[in-house]
């Protein structure tokens, strides 16, 4: 079956992912006003008959447990979006599609612990726990698949905004950032306290979500030998992870080195994509711009170091070869095409690059002539790709942390 396509290429968030957005979708911030990637619409990410959609735009904090946590993803509660369909519509270079049936694992053996990126639009510093449409979608979309292998644990946590990142670095949004570490510290720790039982943990984390994780595993983990027996792994896309250069651990972190191998764990994944060469004022895969420090967010390292690249299609054992991952578009892909997902397999390579002062995951495509939908630096070249961070890469991530779960219970 050949299927003339029209899917969401934006990696997170529908409400910053419309033609006419001046958001950063899934971003640490906003960006100048982006436009959808050549051979794409932008809507809803829902599908029919898929489970766990949310309806309206927010739904009332009621999933606040008796430690004061209200967890967007949790196992057992009502409309779980980290629970919700996984099965997928291949589309292959000649427009041949697919079924991939998937579903979430009845009991896996790990826990992943996810913080979802900057998708709050309250005009205000930092956001409410009021649940979301944009939280909802981000989880869906960068943790979701996850579930497959991982029982899904995902915080609210008071966030800057995109409003307030757009003031950039000052006193008030400073404060932000420590508010919003301490909500998700506070909630590793009632997962610790209530939930863990000793099963390993993989954290998931992007852009602001990784800068605040990597916070997290720098004090609670990286220097607590009993708690980093429980790291499974780290996966921290577009937030600015450094090492010496060279070297595999020593820079944002003590004792967590970068993931080698699949089987390997208690290590650390992380990257920043572009399709070209960081610029040389890039927020992201150069250490000395990052934009997690201008707020308070942490992410640059001391001098010599650079900004760590793990490749996950590498990693996973695919060469080169990105397995993406992106919800649909509900009302523009054609009616034969009813899964949430659409993947477009062999459509990517990636590899990592360090070159004048930056070390970026370089992705470009296998074909030129290749008709189906291609991701755009959306918010241009000081962002590089970082929109698509996770979902350019999440089969290859969901691959690894499969691996990863049989190695450590060995």
């Amino acid at each position: 079956m050949r299927v003339g396509v029209a899917v969401v290429a934006c990696a997170l968030l529908v409400s910053a992912c419309t033609a006419t957005t001046s958001g950063a979708a899934g971003g640490i911030g906003p960006g100048p006003g982006a436009t959808v990637p050549t051979g794409t619409a932008a809507g809803s990410s829902a599908s029919p008959g898929s489970s766990a959609t949310p309806s309206g735009h927010h739904q009332p904090v009621a999933r606040r447990d008796k430690a004061g946590t209200v967890w967007l993803c949790r196992p057992g509660i009502r409309n779980n979006p980290c629970a919700a369909g996984l099965t997928s519509t291949s589309v292959d270079a000649a427009g041949t599609a697919t079924v991939e049936p998937a579903r979430a694992a009845s009991d896996p053996p790990i826990d992943c612990f996810y913080v979802y990126p900057t998708v709050s639009k309250q005009r205000r510093i930092s956001a409410t726990l009021r649940i979301q449409k944009t939280e909802t979608e981000a989880a869906i979309a960068q943790a979701s698949r996850f579930s497959q292998v991982c029982r899904v644990y995902a915080p609210m946590y008071r966030q800057l905004t995109e409003s307030a990142i757009a003031t950039g670095g000052n006193a008030a949004t400073f404060a932000g950032a420590v508010t919003a570490y301490r909500d998700v510290a506070a909630a590793w720790h009632d997962y610790l306290a209530h939930f863990n039982h000793g099963r390993g943990v993989v954290f998931i984390g992007h852009s602001q979500g990784a800068f605040l994780l990597t916070g997290l595993l720098q004090r609670e983990v990286d220097r607590v030998p009993a708690t980093r027996k429980l790291l499974v792994s780290a996966i921290l896309p577009g937030g600015n992870v450094t090492v010496p250069q060279g070297r595999r651990v020593g820079g944002a972190f003590r004792a967590i080195p970068s993931c080698a191998s699949r089987s390997e764990t208690g290590c650390v994944i992380a990257y920043s994509t572009f399709d070209t060469e960081p610029a040389g004022a890039a927020l992201f895969g150069r250490a000395a711009t990052s934009i997690g420090s201008s707020l308070g967010l942490g992410g640059t390292g001391r001098p010599g170091a650079e900004v760590l690249c793990v490749n996950p299609a590498a990693l996973a054992g695919r060469d080169d070869l990105l397995e993406p991952y992106f919800p649909r578009v509900m009302g523009q892909t054609p009616s034969d095409v009813q899964t949430r997902w659409v993947t477009f397999p062999d459509e990517y390579r990636a590899s990592c690059q360090d070159r004048d002062g930056a070390s970026w995951l370089q992705v470009d495509r296998t074909s030129s002539s290749d008709s189906r939908p291609a991701v755009e630096a959306l918010l241009g070249d000081t962002w590089g790709l970082h929109t698509f961070d996770v979902n350019l890469a999440l089969g290859n991530l969901v691959r690894i942390v499969r691996a990863e779960s049989r190695a450590y219970a060995r």
